[in-house]
């Protein structure tokens, strides 16, 4: 009898969770001060890979050197750790990071490439036009999430498991060109980087047998340090000498030129190139991709509720975090950051990585960005950590955002062919719809849309180029139209677990983990 009851327990399956087991701090939480300041300058230290990577893409081509990469790079610093702390405080109040986003890529190239700023001769007067340009766009562009968020229409957008595991799943999975791929092209860099990261992460502290997370905790710190100095004995010692360009750009440690470049103190302030111009077109192609970054954004929120062990994330909460990403937008207009801004998934894999989501550690990060904006030559320096070295780290923490939505599997039913269905088809189509759009233009030189007019094809490419927001859409739509009526989709969906989270009131601890900071709640109700 006492063995049939041992088999009956060891058959049982794992239970479901709204909040996430096995986190050391949680939302609401925090570690001793020195142990999150260090926290907070890990998450620093992750963040500046897209800064760099976005910075060096545009600025050139913009007709900027290293001066003016120099300063855009302390501008997205400064407007990120603004808008990191905003979103702390008075958005989603999850421990999200704020920072530039690859999603503007396509409109903002195409404002750079455009005929009327190249006539211009001087390379920095090209710079500052097209920098204004750009800062239009963001501007208006900024207009969409606000209404969306504030007035509460991004509220009905994700309120089941079901249509959430694709958008989330492939909000990391989608970003998987920037893994290995950059890091193959600094192989004896970059897998290195990768290895010493998971043997420091996963297999050390079972080793060590230590009651202190230390090695898995700052394994980012320990790694990244190692590594770095590695690659700066290879840069001394000659190995790339005469190596190809490619190989240069992506292995010293002292070709970034940013250093001799960065001034020792600047405070990067509103229209700092002068006042925004506006063109319609660019406006509406930057606000497609600023559609593409929220739902991006709604993927990483959803990931960051689970690894701070927060309860699933009531809709006005979302709404509102929405909202301030558009304050955010419309703080990288102001200010000239070159791209806009969306919840960074490398910050929030790293949640996962460390098992602490705690939000005064993320706050301390916006504080080592806005110090490090403000002293050029510090933050320069960090800034010429080797590209490989970053991408090694996005192989695990794009990945750990992916799990996160894989996770949300527990709420559905697995067993029901409504959900086989949704959950195949708009995984394969978030993959195989971009796939299409980037080989068409690997081949052509163009998207498969290709009219007269250039930002209407930029809106088609962003949108259906983004993995996560195509598996979001297939995924929302067959959710809320197929068999809807039948009893049983409801409990098939997941949507019976999350429904207790609809409101904000209904379960008690929302307040503790969403509710404003200095009792603003009284004033700004969340319903």
């Amino acid at each position: 009898m006492t063995g049939a009851a041992v088999k009956a327990d060891v058959l049982q399956p794992h239970p479901v969770k709204d909040q996430l087991p096995g986190v050391d701090f949680c939302l609401s939480s925090s570690p001793h001060w020195a142990e999150a300041v260090l926290l907070g300058f890990q998450h620093y230290l992750v963040m500046l890979g897209t800064t760099i990577i976005i910075t060096g893409i545009f600025v050139p081509k913009m007709g900027g050197g290293n001066v003016e990469k120099a300063e855009v790079i302390q501008t997205v610093l400064f407007v990120a750790g603004l808008n990191t702390l905003l979103q702390t405080w008075f958005g989603t109040r999850l421990p999200v990071v704020m920072g530039a986003s690859y999603t503007f890529i396509i409109p903002i190239y195409s404002i750079v490439l455009a005929p009327k700023y190249s006539t211009h001769t001087d390379p920095h007067e090209r710079f500052k036009e097209t920098m204004r340009g750009i800062q239009g766009a963001l501007l208006i562009a900024s207009l969409f999430p606000m209404i969306a968020g504030f007035l509460g229409f991004w509220r009905i957008v994700v309120s089941k498991p079901l249509s959430a595991v694709p958008l989330v799943t492939l909000t990391g999975l989608g970003l998987y060109q920037l893994g290995f791929p950059n890091l193959a092209n600094c192989i004896e860099v970059g897998l290195p980087q990768l290895i010493l990261l998971v043997f420091l992460s996963q297999y050390l502290p079972l080793i060590a047998k230590s009651k202190r997370a230390i090695f898995d905790r700052f394994a980012v710190l320990f790694s990244v340090a190692l590594v770095w100095v590695y690659a700066e004995i290879l840069t001394v010692a000659g190995a790339y000498d005469g190596r190809p360009q490619i190989t240069q750009l992506s292995c010293r440690t002292d070709r970034s030129g940013l250093i001799t470049a960065a001034p020792w103190i600047r405070f990067p302030y509103p229209f700092q190139w002068g006042g925004p111009t506006f063109h319609a077109g660019n406006a509406f192609a930057v606000m497609a991709a600023t559609f593409v970054a929220v739902v991006e954004s709604t993927g990483t929120f959803i990931a960051a509720s689970r690894y701070s062990s927060a309860t699933p994330i009531p809709p006005s909460i979302l709404s509102r975090g929405i909202g301030w990403q558009g304050v955010a937008i419309l703080l990288d207009g102001m200010f000239g950051a070159v791209s806009g801004s969306t919840a960074s998934v490398e910050n929030t894999g790293l949640l996962g990585l460390t098992r602490v989501g705690s939000r005064r550690a993320i706050q301390i990060s916006a504080g080592f960005m806005l110090f490090f904006s403000v002293l050029g030559k510090f933050g320069a320096l960090f800034a010429s950590i080797p590209l490989p070295i970053v991408a090694a780290i996005y192989c695990i923490f794009f990945a750990y955002v992916a799990s996160a939505g894989l996770s949300l599997l527990q709420f559905c039913n697995l067993n029901s062919f409504r959900s086989k269905f949704i959950l195949g088809f708009s995984l394969f189509m978030g993959l195989s719809v971009p796939q299409y759009f980037k080989e068409y233009v690997f081949v052509t030189g163009h998207g498969p849309v290709h009219t007269s007019t250039i930002s209407f094809n930029n809106i088609v490419q962003v949108i259906f180029q983004s993995p996560a927001t195509v598996a979001a859409i297939v995924a929302f739509f067959l959710d809320c139209t197929l068999d809807r009526a039948h009893s049983s989709t409801r409990a098939d969906s997941g949507r019976h677990w999350w429904g207790k989270f609809r409101s904000f009131h209904t379960d008690t601890r929302s307040e503790e983990f969403y509710s404003l900071p200095c009792n603003l709640n009284k004033y700004f109700p969340s319903v």
